[in-house]
């Protein structure tokens, strides 16, 4: 036994000096962060393609060519810039561009809700919005959350847009599902229709070492599995009966929302890249974010929109420790 101890002390203590290493070095990588103020930030991306294409000009035209057309371009400006005062308000529909980079705990659903409570007091009949989606799933509750904030742009009727470039699995997928539109790259993943519970369980190791394990719980079902704890069939059997409710209300999003989907061929927990994606109807068109705004930008006044939230140096290391773990 104190054989066992020991190893378990020195164990700890590996342990403990790893989780202060990796804190230390994220605390590190994310202070850089620290000084910025919370708040929304607006970024008028037509000027910004604008201003890049002008800089590319002068590189490979020269002075003599570029300076004329940039110098039309700042006149093209003012006078926008002075019909948008005289009408109070943009002179083309605006597409919003929202982006949300996901994690296990969807943390990024709280600047989310700022970002859509923001366009909705401004939005007008017309507008759309496009939510650039990066998101391999997680915790349900907290991708649902995020979920019901783009069926809020829905709900008041703007038409959503949700554009998938790397990855919209499971949880992140959840989300894709109420857009009016979903739009993949063609390697995007796609899919991921399914839920997962699992635990590791330490009971024979510890029954072997001579350690009890007590748990006390009011409910029958308050703990279904344990991790220490010696686990029963009707436990078992009550997790997976709820990880089944779990699959029929995500089917049920999907059904709602992608009625023509096959959801006996979809649900099957597998994720497709964006061309097979397309063939079962997960999305409804191969195209990039970056081709879809050059295309809108040419009759929408394009505005990308960001809640920037401070969070305190706890919440940024532990973040970062999930982000780096997730990876």
């Amino acid at each position: 036994m104190s054989e066992f101890f020991a190893a378990y002390g020195l164990f700890l203590a590996q342990l403990a000096t790893f989780i202060l290493l990796l804190v230390i070095a994220i605390a590190l990588l994310t202070a850089r962060r620290r000084g910025h103020s919370e708040g929304l930030v607006v970024e008028h991306l037509n000027r910004k393609f604008e201003d890049s294409a002008d800089g590319l000009k002068l590189a490979i035209e020269g002075k003599g060519h570029a300076k004329k057309a940039i110098k039309a371009r700042q006149k093209a400006r003012k006078r926008e810039d002075k019909a948008r005062g005289k009408e109070g308000g943009a002179t083309k529909p605006r597409l919003f561009v929202l982006d949300f980079k996901g994690d296990i705990r969807a943390s990024a659903a709280a600047s989310l809700r700022e970002e859509v409570s923001a366009v909705l007091r401004v939005a007008k009949q017309g507008d759309q919005v496009l939510v650039r989606l990066e998101n391999s799933g997680g915790t349900v509750h907290e991708h649902g959350f995020a979920a019901s904030q783009l069926t809020r742009l829905k709900r008041h009727g703007l038409e959503l847009v949700v554009a998938v470039d790397k990855v919209a699995a499971s949880g992140g997928y959840l989300m894709a599902c109420v857009a009016d539109r979903i739009i993949a790259a063609p390697f995007a993943i796609v899919g991921s229709i399914g839920v997962l519970a699992q635990m590791p369980n330490f009971h024979r190791l510890l029954e072997e070492k001579g350690v009890d394990f007590e748990q006390i719980t009011a409910g029958r079902y308050k703990r279904t599995l344990t991790m220490f704890g010696e686990n029963t069939e009707e436990g078992r059997e009550k997790l997976r009966e709820q990880v089944e409710d779990i699959h029929e209300l995500f089917k049920s999003q999907i059904r709602e929302h992608r009625p023509q989907v096959d959801l006996d061929r979809v649900a099957t927990g597998e994720h497709w890249y964006g061309v097979r994606a397309l063939e079962l109807k997960l999305v409804d068109e191969l195209k990039t974010s970056d081709d879809f705004l050059r295309e809108a930008a040419k009759d929408h006044d394009l505005y990308h929109i960001t809640y920037k939230r401070r969070r305190a140096w706890q919440e940024r290391v532990l973040g970062g420790a999930e982000s780096l773990l997730t990876r």
